[in-house]
């Protein structure tokens, strides 16, 4: 079954994902990053050229040539995921096909809206039975 991770607080949203992904990707962890809006999308795209500041997230679009290769892959509707090992959820939305994931990745602002949609999001996912975890980033990771 899929295990669920919660990562609250985040005072940027997208930081904070550049973050994780960042640390997923020094852990040898490949990702698949659910953003269905294309001006998020690209506000990624752009953050993980320069995230970590010294360096580069090797990362793509879905559906382009290296996808299969590349370790982070942002995708707007993944409807042809190329793997199934872990998908961060940048959405306030359930993540169409999230159960043949591994491992769902939850990052939740401040946003009140953004807050709310994923408390939602938890509920449906506790009244699954679905293994659940949270931890609060509103000071960065540990």
């Amino acid at each position: 079954m899929t295990r669920i991770q919660f990562f609250h607080g985040a005072p940027d949203r997208a930081q904070a994902a550049a973050s994780w992904l960042a640390a997923a990707h020094a852990r040898g962890d490949r990702v698949i990053v659910y953003v269905p809006d294309a001006a998020r999308a690209d506000q990624l795209d752009r953050l993980l050229w320069t995230h970590p500041p010294t360096g580069f997230l090797p990362h793509c679009r879905a559906g382009e040539p290296l996808a299969e290769e590349t370790p982070v892959i942002i995708d707007r509707t993944l409807e042809a995921a190329c793997r199934d090992e872990c998908l961060l959820n940048l959405s306030d939305e359930l993540p169409p096909g999230f159960a043949r994931f591994r491992e769902v990745v939850e990052i939740v602002s401040r946003e009140e809206p953004v807050v709310r949609a994923a408390r939602e999001r938890f509920r449906f996912f506790r009244d699954r039975g679905y293994e659940l975890a949270n931890e609060d980033i509103s000071q960065g990771f540990t």
